[in-house]
């Protein structure tokens, strides 16, 4: 399958032949590819088991075939009713054949094509013009053999392994397109005067005010007004324990309310909320590759000519050195050697494990952006990670106020919070929320401006004030003096510092603690346990950076890093040949994420950290990531182990097929049983990614 390819309708894809990954899965009602496979199947399944006991009747007991017929009635009966098998039934391989020579792909049925349309064509001549053939190729009853049953088997196998792969495919699909059945059908309308209504959800809009009231499903992504509940959001992040939500905190669609009730804005509807997100990235991360899917699509394309060659050698070897007949000896091992080494196997072998994995993921709260993101997670030996959100809460609360003499502690913190609210970094929330449960009236503020990674400037009350780190107050002159020494302590503490100043002078500094996760501490243990080398990078002031890493025996830091910095820093790591994934929540992440190897987003974070990250954390903490790690090396695993299995079956398969065990046992390998261990190699590919299903993360 080629993620380039596209086309509107279902069907193969035009450069290989295999079934195209729907770009949508929302957009799926019914899969009529799938239907249509099953029902050629069935009804050449059908057919097949009595042109299989026609062809074997030559040398089955009486008892098992006792209607008497001479071999040339049985013949034509074996030709009406395994042509329509043929010609029909393997009428979609034979199209994709062509179709994948014509565009140079040489795909995976072409083979097929090619060994079934032989048998068909030599048996066809040996029922019209059997004087035509010599002698040494008759049997005892003196009649040219012919391999309608082996053909009509083969197109019957081949449709089975098709229906069972797309099976497989649906049901992953059918797993994503769960989440989209989490949200209710209605949601319980308010209208201005408080009223409310039963709404169908096609009718909600973003703004509306909705009421959820307990045990109800969260109709559409939004923010809490009013109220207190705990939701289960295990349908999104995989986590079962219910998360407490208040007023401002956000609730995602398709989760489910406990006992409390509340009111919520609509912030997302329709197509736009995280469900519907999650399901629309996975469809697309099923139809990326990855690398090792990249190489093993690469092999899949140079077997295919290699499998004609080594039929052709293997009919002129025979025809040469083989006893009598020997043509028609060739003839039946070089279509034995097409049919066994179709690369169907090949071709499903990354694909399959990959959509099972990001299905799983996607169940789970890992959200799979790029399938190669997926497999390169598995390889990462370096994880760099960002402190605030990440490690720490992403909450964080005021602890101090420290005012300069001539300056009001309330009076710095309502200018600083004025400012600050204008500002969507979790320092500012932290201050204004302090200045609200003090009761202070917060102003409005003038030319504001954010620096990135340094703070905040802008007029309040007729006063130029800046909030921010000592870059900040370095850039606009002003010297922070004995504010800089006391900031230590607090540092030293665990506390984020931000200095002010007022009118270019420093007026005094805000302490805001923000706690570790207590999740933080098993999900590093862990980490550290899988082999990573674990550093925090962040803008955050040394001291705290380090006071959070000694709480969870990180020894390795680099703070005080603006946004160009960070990216700086993980380049510097790959140049010394690490593997890298990134992990944080912040609009400044961003450029860092895109920078690593992997980029890993927190889903409390921004949504430009989203798009910049490869993978997405819908349970916003480290043991998410363990957890995504967990599936990415068993996703790989999987895919190794398809591929191994591919390569065996092809490798074992072929020489067989070949005849060299002719010389020394007589066995040679009829194409029928050939199309039977074929299917058995692409069903063994198929079974052993769905074990991934079933795994805990």
């Amino acid at each position: 399958m080629h993620p380039e390819a596209r086309q509107p309708e279902s069907g193969p894809c035009p450069s290989c032949g295999m079934i195209l990954e729907a770009e949508a899965v929302y957009e799926e009602e019914g899969n009529s590819e799938l239907a249509e496979m099953t029902r050629r199947f069935w009804s050449c399944a059908v057919v097949s088991v009595p042109v299989l006991f026609l062809g074997m009747a030559e040398i089955m007991p009486p008892f098992f075939f006792a209607i008497p017929m001479s071999r040339t009635v049985c013949v034509w009966l074996q030709f009406l009713m395994a042509t329509p098998v043929i010609f029909w039934g393997g009428w979609p391989f034979a199209r994709r054949a062509w179709v994948s020579v014509v565009n140079r792909g040489a795909g995976m049925f072409a083979p097929v094509s090619l060994g079934v349309g032989a048998a068909w064509l030599f048996s066809v001549a040996a029922m019209l013009f059997p004087e035509l053939f010599p002698d040494a190729w008759r049997t005892d009853g003196g009649g040219v053999p012919v391999y309608f049953e082996s053909a009509a088997v083969i197109v019957t196998l081949v449709l089975l392994g098709q229906v069972l792969e797309m099976r497989a495919r649906a049901r992953t699909r059918d797993a994503l397109r769960s989440l989209l059945a989490l949200a209710p059908e209605a949601a319980y309308r308010l209208g201005g005067d408080g009223d409310g209504e039963e709404v169908p959800l096609a009718r909600v809009a973003v703004g509306d005010r909705l009421r959820v009231r307990p045990g109800e499903r969260v109709p559409v992504d939004g923010t809490v007004l009013s109220g207190n509940s705990a939701v289960e959001e295990s349908a999104v992040t995989g986590e079962r324990s219910p998360v407490g939500k208040g007023e401002g905190d956000p609730v995602a669609g398709g989760t489910l309310n406990g006992d409390g009730g509340f009111v919520m804005r609509a912030d997302r509807v329709g197509r736009d909320t995280l469900v519907a997100r999650i399901v629309r990235m996975a469809s697309e991360a099923r139809r990326g590759r990855a690398p090792v899917q990249r190489t093993a699509a690469l092999a899949a394309a140079w077997f295919v000519p290699a499998v004609v060659l080594a039929a052709v050698a293997t009919l002129a070897v025979w025809s040469w050195l083989g006893p009598e007949p020997r043509l028609l000896h060739g003839l039946v091992s070089a279509v034995a050697v097409l049919v066994i080494a179709c690369p169907c196997a090949l071709g499903l072998a990354a694909p399959m494990a990959l959509t099972v994995g990001t299905g799983r993921g996607a169940v789970a709260g890992v959200w799979v952006k790029e399938a190669g993101a997926l497999e390169l997670l598995a390889k990462v030996d370096t994880l760099v990670v960002d402190k605030t959100g990440t490690i720490t809460e992403g909450t964080p609360h005021l602890v101090s106020v420290v005012a300069l003499p001539g300056h009001e502690e309330d009076a710095l913190l309502g200018l600083a919070a004025s400012l600050g609210r204008q500002s969507g970094h979790p320092l500012s929330r932290a201050l204004v929320r302090g200045a609200r449960q003090r009761g202070l009236t917060l102003s409005d503020a003038a030319d504001f401006r954010a620096v990135a990674g340094k703070g905040v400037v802008g007029e309040v009350d007729g006063h130029a004030v800046v909030v921010g780190s000592r870059l900040l107050f370095e850039e606009h002159g002003i010297d922070g003096g004995e504010l800089y020494r006391r900031a230590e302590t607090q540092r030293r503490d665990g506390c984020t510092v931000t200095f002010i100043g007022v009118d270019g002078r420093p007026a005094g500094m805000l302490g805001v603690a923000d706690p570790v996760k207590r999740s933080s501490y098993d999900a590093v243990e862990e980490l550290r346990g899988q082999g990573l080398r674990i550093v925090i990078l962040t803008g955050d002031h040394h001291a705290t950076a380090r006071a959070v890493a000694h709480h969870l025996g990180i020894e390795e830091v680099e703070a005080d890093a603006s946004p160009e910095e960070k990216v700086a820093a993980v380049r510097r790591l790959r140049e010394s040949g690490a593997k890298v994934a990134m992990a944080g929540d912040g609009v400044h992440d961003a450029p860092v994420l895109a920078t690593a190897h992997v980029g890993i987003a927190l889903s409390t974070g921004a949504e430009v950290a989203f798009e910049s990250a490869g993978i997405t954390l819908l349970r916003g903490d480290l043991r998410a990531l363990a957890r995504a790690r967990r599936l990415s090396r068993e996703t790989l695993s999987n895919v190794r182990q398809n591929i191994a299995l591919a390569v065996a079956f092809n490798v074992l398969g072929v020489p067989i097929a070949a005849g060299v065990l002719y010389p020394v046992s007589g066995l040679l390998l009829n194409p029928m049983v050939a199309a039977a261990l074929m299917t058995l190699g692409s069903l063994s590919v198929i079974a052993n990614p769905l074990r991934l299903r079933r795994r805990m993360l």
